[in-house]
């Protein structure tokens, strides 16, 4: 079976974590720490901390803006869960806005219609890498959180993405353009924020016990600590850091090979006019490519047939607003229809070229059932 998502492990990041292993210093260590700097200068910015999964840096995220309890977060229906759980696990109300048809992204004027007194934060998400038009959602004047999980190789107007509004996070789980296996990260313009950030993802203590033995301002019972605010443990391991480094300096080759695959699912897919395809990135800017979604007709027929000739597909994602444990009474027309003809096809680096051929001529043999 053809894999929907999926990363590119070589030999060199087993070796990577071999060295680990044979360490000793599985936990947090000085190889997060590396990729907490590498990954910081591909952002540029120093502003940049690791923790151990995207959907808990979503959590530090909305916790770091300090926002009133019981504030409105406006975000996308059509993301992945833990974008409305975070909101609503840091004490707060997810309220669903729609997306863009074409970028299946947010907009100011998705977003705008949802404003009110009690809204305080606005999340946005790159979809797909295709990166949200930010300075037109910045000039609505609210903070707002990056969701850059798809968007690890992102530019707009020449910035990273996740790292241009208030907040962003990150995402290197294990099917993510960079894996760490499981991971995630914060960025942020207040480089105190950051400082905060780390101190948090300790349960709030800050510095280990190693770390208050090894600082220069050690006293002799660096075991004692005082918590500055209670926290859940976030702290990133040295084996995903160990990969995540090691991904990033593979990062430009599996960008390369993903868009190969983005370009020829376009030129094919141009011929059939049954097939919507998804949107190019503009002059300013630059896509991730984390996942090709088309929109057809008879969707979850085709879905099947793929199926059935060795090819896996999915729909991401199943609009939040749609869910009843979100008691939302939302209407959302243009997600509402991604729910019905969207489809993500396989796109990720292990992908050969006759896998490759292979999905395109069975999605063209369908055409004869529409």
């Amino acid at each position: 079976m053809i894999s929907v998502f999926g990363s590119n492990i070589s030999e060199k990041e087993i070796r990577r974590v071999v060295e680990v292993l044979k360490s000793n210093w599985l936990g947090f260590g000085g190889k997060v720490t590396e990729f907490e700097k590498k990954f910081s200068e591909k952002l540029g910015t120093e502003n940049f901390c690791m923790v151990d999964s995207g959907s808990n840096a979503l959590f530090m995220a909305v916790k770091l803006l300090e926002l009133p309890p019981g504030a409105d977060i406006i975000l996308p229906s059509f993301t992945w869960v833990s974008c409305a759980q975070a909101i609503l696990m840091a004490g707060h109300n997810p309220v669903f806005c729609d997306v863009e048809p074409d970028t299946m992204n947010v907009s100011a004027e998705t977003i705008s219609p949802h404003i009110t007194k009690k809204t305080k934060a606005i999340m946005i998400v790159h979809y797909a890498g295709k990166p949200v038009d930010l300075n037109p959602v910045m000039g609505l004047g609210l903070p707002i959180i990056e969701d850059a999980a798809h968007a690890v190789d992102s530019f707009y107007h020449g910035k990273a993405c996740g790292s241009i509004t208030d907040v962003g996070i990150f995402s290197f789980d294990a099917v993510k353009n960079l894996t760490a296996g499981e991971g995630g990260g914060i960025c942020t313009r207040d480089s105190k924020k950051i400082e905060e950030a780390k101190m948090l993802r300790y349960c709030g203590i800050g510095k280990s016990g190693f770390e208050a033995a090894s600082s220069s301002n050690s006293n002799n019972k660096w075991w004692e600590y005082n918590i500055i605010e209670p926290f859940i443990k976030m702290l990133p391991t040295n084996i995903a850091a160990a990969i995540a480094s090691t991904q990033l300096e593979r990062l430009p080759e599996l960008q390369k090979k993903r868009k190969e695959i983005w370009d020829t699912y376009q030129k094919e897919f141009e011929k059939e006019n049954w097939i919507i395809r998804p949107v190019d990135a503009e002059s300013f800017e630059q896509h991730s490519y984390f996942t090709y979604v088309i929109r057809v007709p008879k969707r979850d027929e085709l879905a099947k047939h793929l199926f059935d000739n060795g090819i896996y597909t999915t729909l991401r994602y199943h609009p939040l607003h749609m869910n009843r444990v979100y008691n939302s009474n939302a209407r959302l027309k243009n997600t509402e229809q991604l729910n019905l003809d969207a489809l993500s096809i396989p796109l990720h680096p292990n992908l050969t070229e006759e896998n490759v051929s292979l999905i395109i001529d069975q999605i063209r043999k369908f055409r004869e059932r529409i």
